[in-house]
This record gives structure tokens, sequence and C-alpha cells, in this order.
């Protein structure tokens, strides 16, 4: 589907702030009301609007800890590549999976409440998964950009 530019700004407004009522977005889009909900119906059946989400403070949830945790398998085989992606999604703590080129096969971002409790998932979770040769994990400092929003 090839998007104009009404469907650009209208797919921007919505990843800003998707809680917009059609006819706040009908006046920021001069379009009517019924032509802003016929456009995002439309983007929703194409498949480019693929949910709508609220976005959670971490720290304020008690999982302000992230770790972006790379991880090795002991063999690449499509079993136990099929068998880890099973797992690894099965994982709350676990919230981004990533299979990646280089010297790791893939990278997690986990989000927990402390180092502590990041150890407890390391030891009961983590550990436990089948086909891991090594993991090597980073902690983040401070977040310098986070964002939702894709540049269309």
């Amino acid at each position: 589907m090839a998007l104009d530019a009404t469907d650009k700004k209208l797919l921007f407004l919505l990843q800003s702030n998707s809680k917009k009522t059609t006819k706040e977005l009908s006046l920021k889009l001069n379009l009517s009301v019924t032509a802003v909900y016929e456009r995002i119906k439309k983007l929703e059946r194409e498949g480019i609007i693929e949910k709508y989400v609220a976005l959670i403070n971490r720290a304020k949830a008690e999982k302000g800890f992230v770790v972006f945790c790379h991880l090795k398998l002991i063999q690449h085989t499509v079993d136990f590549i099929a068998k880890f992606e099973s797992d690894v999604t099965k994982i709350k703590e676990v919230i981004e999976c990533y299979h990646v080129s280089g010297d790791y096969d893939y990278i997690l971002k986990i989000v927990v409440k402390d180092m502590e409790a990041y150890r407890e998932f390391l030891v009961t979770k983590l550990t436990t998964l089948q086909h891991i040769g090594s993991t090597h994990s980073t902690f983040m400092i401070s977040e310098v950009k986070s964002t939702t929003v894709v540049d269309i």
C-alpha cells in the first residue's frame, strides 16, 4: 500500500498519542471525522497499524532495571533455534528478543526490579533454557533515547 502525505501525518499523530479522538485528528489533518476514521480502518486492514498499546513507566512499575543479554547457542541447528525461540518467548521478563549476526546469536532486552531480581532471573529462568552456550549481560546506566515512533 502506498502511503500519501496525509497517511504519514496520521500515522505520526497516532504513534505520538493513539488516544486522540478522530475529531481531534480531523482538526489536525484538515479532514472530516469520517475521512480520518476510514483512513485509520484502511491502515489497520492493510496491517500497517498492527495494534494499540499503553506504554508504562517501568521505574514506577518496579521494572526499571534494564539488561541487554547477549546470548550464544551451542549449535545453530533448526531444532535448537526453534526450541530456544519458543522457550524465550514464554519468559515474561524478556520484553524483546532479536536473532542477530555477529559474535552472539541473540540479544534479549530484560526488565526486572533490580540486580538481585536479575540474578534470580538468570539462575532460575535463563540458565534453565536448553542449548545456551554462553551469555554476556550489559546493564543500562541511563536511557538516552526511547521511542516507539517509526518515521515514515
